[in-house]
């Protein structure tokens, strides 16, 4: 650990400015290169937190499990794509999503998106410390305790100065090392616990469904949820943002498409760990999932080959720690003081640097304190994409349909929170009317995600089209059904009603029209040259 976080922490000073940029430390000035941006965005998506889930599905849920869990995460990064690109188009200098939402409709809708990103970002944070201390109290001496506060500490290190830079710069070199181990780690494992013929021998330990390929308990419980929260993640994850204002607007597509095989490719790799551990019959230690990668580790691996196993997880949960740090710090320095406190033309960005470097220090310690109570990090991720889930439709449709009110905005999402919150958490029986609510909801649901990502592709007409048929199509399935899965139901009522509401309140503003080059005026960067060049721009207009 100390050779990983002093590399990376020599890395850092090797970049460091005497004099930090407030721009460079939110986005490094939206000039990064092609390798850096998309080796950034691999390492950021590829975090501890989802090879452990991977693992924990493939252990659940048998093969397919880190298939469903692989395969519709790497979509979500396919998805930012389309959507990024118009996102750079109207805000080409923007830092974060909700600045752009200030700009767009006002400061209730700018705000509802900064507060669920800090929400998402300090959940991150806290699963990728959680996985970090059951790694270390498996495999040393030290307790789970002293092991989150070593990474605390370390990650904290190397990114405290540099911010942003810091971030992507370290990421490539522990992508590097990540994935490298993944090549190694995996295939060892494997033939370890014996090989091909452990298919064979262990099949007795599978359940029907873990040894059915195409189980319908694996795609309603892992599968179908993931497919509702790909747009979700894609929207509402400042992390990815961050890295699409980042990147050189021309090569938004190449760098997508490759941290989208990239993932893909590593996540459903690890994801076979828990399906061999299935398959051999261990039993994850205290019966906590979060132990059975590092268990699996030690059960199989050498001292040599368990510090490269050390290096591929450390370097997963610090890659996306980093990032989550950077995110937190840019929105309280963009969204908070820059937008609410200080005004964009009186924010000075001495102040702002401060207060970004201030949040990176308070977030780990509240990182900490949660990481001790050791949530489920499965069901974090799950929770958290379905709270982004009522956000979806009011931001994508913020960014192509002018009639779209600061109002609609905030009251769809108010009223899809409302109706997700009691269903994912089971609050309210299932039954009768309540039941098949529930269900035409989530089945409006289900053409909502389908048409949206259509949408995205395939532009509006295909949208609508595809979002129609799969609603009528899903509807005699769906009906009578869907209220058995709470977290997909869940999900899906957050999609159908912020969409439902947003549509419905839109639909009476005929008088208000909005223009989008006023985005590109109103956001943009904070430093003194750049702000003079902007307010001339706002005086012109």
């Amino acid at each position: 650990m100390l050779a990983f976080y002093g590399g990376s922490f020599y890395m850092s000073t090797r970049i460091s400015r005497k004099r930090e940029n407030a721009d460079g430390y939110m986005t490094g000035g939206g000039k990064i290169g092609f390798g850096i941006s998309a080796a950034s965005m691999t390492a950021t998506w590829i975090w501890a937190s989802s090879m452990y889930a991977s693992a924990t599905s493939g252990y659940q849920f048998g093969i397919s499990g880190p298939i469903h869990y692989g395969l519709w995460g790497a979509l979500m990064i396919l998805l930012i794509y389309p959507f990024g690109r118009r996102i750079r188009k109207v805000a080409p200098r923007a830092h974060t999503i909700a600045e752009v939402m200030f700009a767009r409709h006002g400061r209730s809708s700018q705000l509802m998106l900064a507060g669920s990103n800090v929400l998402g970002s300090v959940i991150s944070l806290t699963s990728n410390l959680i996985a970090g201390g059951a790694l270390i109290s498996l495999l040393s001496p030290f307790t789970f305790t002293q092991g989150i506060l070593a990474i605390g500490a370390g990650v904290l290190l190397y990114t405290l100065w540099s911010g942003f830079r810091a971030s992507v710069l370290t990421d490539f070199a522990q992508v590097i090392a990540m994935l490298g181990a993944v090549v190694i780690i995996v295939p060892v494992v494997f033939f370890a616990a014996g090989g091909p013929g452990l298919f064979e021998a262990g099949a007795d330990n599978l359940t029907p469904e873990q040894g059915n390929f195409f189980s319908s308990k694996a795609f309603f419980e892992q599968g179908a949820p993931y497919i509702a929260a790909v747009l979700a993640y894609a929207i509402g994850n400042q992390t990815i943002a961050q890295r699409l204002f980042a990147v050189r607007e021309d090569l938004i597509k190449k760098t997508f498409v490759t941290a989208t095989v990239g993932y893909g490719a590593t996540i459903i790799g690890v994801g076979m760990l828990g399906v061999i551990a299935l398959y051999a019959g261990i039993e994850p230690l205290g019966g906590d999932v979060n132990n059975l990668i590092p268990q699996m580790a030690a059960t199989y691996l050498g001292p040599v080959l368990i510090c490269v196993f050390f290096v591929m997880i450390i370097g997963s949960l610090s890659s996306t720690a980093d990032s989550d740090l950077t995110a937190l710090s840019s929105i309280m320095m963009a969204d908070v003081y820059g937008q609410n406190v200080a005004g964009k033309r009186n924010a000075n960005p001495k102040v702002m640097l401060f207060v970004g470097r201030v949040t990176m220090v308070v977030a780990v310690v509240a990182a900490l304190g949660f990481a001790s109570i050791q949530f489920s990090i499965l069901d974090l991720l799950v929770f958290v994409g379905a709270l982004w889930g009522a956000l979806v439709f009011p931001v994508i449709s913020s960014f192509y349909w002018k009639r779209v009110t600061n109002v609609a905005f905030t009251v769809s999402v108010l009223v899809a929170l409302v109706a997700f919150i009691p269903v994912r958490f089971e609050w309210i029986p299932m039954t009768g009317a309540i039941a098949i609510t529930s269900d035409v909801l989530s089945t409006v649901g289900v053409g909502v995600v389908l048409g949206l990502m259509a949408f995205g592709f395939l532009g509006r007409r295909a949208g609508l089209i595809i979002g129609t048929v799969a609603t009528l199509a899903s509807a005699p399935f769906a009906i009578g059904f869907l209220h058995q899965y709470s977290v997909l139901s869940g999900s899906l009522i957050a999609y159908a009603v912020s969409t439902i509401v947003c549509v419905a309140i839109t639909m009476f503003n005929t008088s208000k029209s909005f223009d989008f080059s006023l985005i590109k005026v109103r956001t943009g960067d904070f430093d003194p040259a750049h702000e003079e060049q902007e307010t001339k721009e706002g005086v012109t207009r």
